[in-house]
């Protein structure tokens, strides 16, 4: 306690205007003393009017009064300075605009550190002190600083408002209970606050529940970036070699032209510059058998001429001319053809893979899927035009219309021969792959027994039995649209709705979902397939009869 009799002997002896102890201490004549220098400026500002006051009471003096410095002030201050008179409480502890303020301090104001809900005032520390010395008052409510506190004051009776009316949901005081709530339903404050503490404990174990939730959500996000980013990176390292392998190999093939056009050039050059040299070796010949010739032509004896011209005369075989065909600049342009036509089916390849490529890039989504349509024109968004593969073709299945219209025939068709055929079940396979979202529609004919079917590309084409038959093995899903049933892996599942003409299958390929619909004026669901796919898909026919027949309907 001394300790804090030093602190207010500190404020007794302190100067209100620099809030520093007094230095060269004065006392106006209404007691309140200040510094001489501080009281100084501070009238000198009021020079102008003639009239003076004090900074603290107001009081005023006319004229300016003469200052003598309080020298018995003076000493104490001294001897409070020898006896380790504390500093000045910092600058932030005193109260600013945005702070509570204690209702006890005068002059500059302290912050408080607590509020007293009995009391209804604020105190700063050392005013507090009472509230955890004296019995009665530590039986009063402290609360962290409020500047509320006459908000718990009722406006009617300015009694302190302890009750809480949960007919009108207001904080009422005790009179306003058995006034003007006399018949409602009232508690204590405290009462309430208790059974409201417990609702929000509950909400709070709800709202930490969540955020448990929620960051283990976030964790598996956290662990999908990583996983989108390590198999991104794996897929550039794998696709960039071989890209690479690609690019040598038509390094490598470049290298093998240049080298048969070089070798077949140094060949040939090689052959008509030895027959150029045999031609060349003939025109020198001839040429000095001309020049005898011509010597001998004028040779005036004529038994000098008759002697030699039988020795002159006679010629050498001369090289046979007719296997010389000349091809200005066409000798190794089939070569360039040939080059031309690679790079051309190259490139049709490259278009077509490319697509394959952009959509299986397309189609990662590794948050969830978005539902599926709910109406036909929004499953139409996703239609595709398929046509059906005459390579796969069994050899009694009739392809029309562009090869989007397959028909069930009695004599085999004139199909060659080829891996891909089906070469035991009466089943056709589409051209195209289905990847992603797509939907598509199948108009049937006949007396039944048409499967409407999706199946991986490697599915068997020539196992005997029904190993091969859509549905009756792990790598495709059919619809039988005769007796509405869905196979798969050979385990057969009933499917409810009404038998249709028309049936609309939708893939949503990367979610797994695969549905059948029934389509008339509405469109009926007859199965969905809820699995996860690790291939494209390849739509397909299987028709039992002959005479049935199966399309793929223009949606667009």
């Amino acid at each position: 306690m001394e300790q804090k009799g030093v602190q207010l002997d500190r404020e007794t002896f302190s100067c209100s205007i620099c809030l520093d102890l007094l230095k060269d201490s004065v006392t106006l004549p209404c007691g309140h003393s200040y510094c001489m220098e501080c009281i100084k400026v501070h009238w000198d500002g009021q020079d102008g009017t003639g009239v003076y006051s004090c900074p603290q009471c107001m009081k005023t003096f006319i004229p300016r009064p003469v200052l003598d410095i309080n020298t018995m002030l003076a000493a104490l201050v001294e001897e409070l300075k020898k006896t380790g008179l504390q500093a000045a409480p910092a600058d932030h502890c005193y109260a600013g605009p945005e702070d509570v303020a204690c209702d006890v301090c005068t002059g500059r104001k302290l912050k408080a550190v607590k509020s007293c809900l009995v009391c209804l005032a604020s105190y700063c520390e050392k005013h507090l002190q009472p509230h955890y010395d004296v019995a009665p008052l530590k039986k009063h409510k402290l609360v962290n600083p409020s500047k509320k506190l006459q908000e718990n004051i009722c406006s009617l009776h300015d009694e302190v408002m302890k009750m809480f009316c949960r007919t009108d949901r207001q904080i009422i005081c005790y009179l306003c209970s058995v006034e003007e709530h006399e018949d409602h339903d009232t508690v204590s404050a405290a009462a309430e606050r208790t059974e409201r503490q417990r609702e929000l404990e509950g909400s709070r174990g709800n709202v930490q529940q969540k955020i448990q939730d929620r960051q283990k959500d976030v964790k598996l996000l956290q662990q999908e970036v990583e996983d989108i980013n390590q198999s991104a990176e794996k897929t550039l390292e794998g696709s960039e070699k071989l890209f690479t392998q690609l690019m040598s190999l038509l390094q490598e093939r470049s290298r093998d032209v240049k080298q048969e056009v070089r070798s077949q050039q140094e060949t040939q050059v090689s052959r008509v510059k030895e027959l150029q040299e045999k031609l060349e070796q003939e025109i020198a010949e001839l040429k000095r058998k001309d020049a005898e010739l011509e010597q001998l032509s004028h040779t005036e004896d004529h038994n000098e001429f008759l002697h030699n011209y039988p020795s002159v005369s006679a010629l050498s075989e001369p090289t046979d001319s007719s296997s010389i065909h000349i091809r200005p600049l066409t000798y190794f342009q089939d070569v360039t053809a040939a080059v031309s036509e690679v790079r051309d089916k190259l490139q049709q390849v490259l278009d077509e893979e490319w697509k394959k490529i952009s959509v299986s890039v397309n189609e990662v989504d590794v948050l969830l899927s978005q539902p599926g349509p709910k109406t036909r024109a929004g499953f139409l968004r996703y239609s595709q035009e398929i046509t059906l593969d005459p390579n796969t073709a069994y050899r009694q299945m009739l392809l029309s219309d562009g090869n989007r219209k397959v028909t069930r025939m009695n004599q085999n068709q004139s199909y060659s021969d080829h891996p891909d055929r089906f070469s035991r079940c009466c089943q056709v396979l589409s051209r195209e792959s289905l990847t992603g979202r797509c939907y598509f529609e199948v108009e049937r004919r006949g007396r039944g027994g048409v499967l409407v079917a999706v199946a991986y590309k490697n599915i068997n084409r020539t196992g005997s039995g029904m190993e091969s038959v859509f549905g009756r093995n792990n790598k495709s899903w059919s619809l039988n649209c005769y007796n509405n049933s869905l196979w798969y892996n050979n385990i057969e599942t009933p499917v409810s709705g009404p038998p249709s003409s028309r049936v609309g299958v939708y893939l949503d390929h990367s979610a797994g979902t695969l549905s059948f619909y029934s389509v008339s004026e509405t469109m009926t669901l007859l199965h969905r397939v809820q699995t996860t796919f690790t291939q494209p898909l390849h739509a397909g026919f299987w028709s039992a009869f002959v005479g049935n027949s199966a399309e793929f309907c223009k949606l667009k």
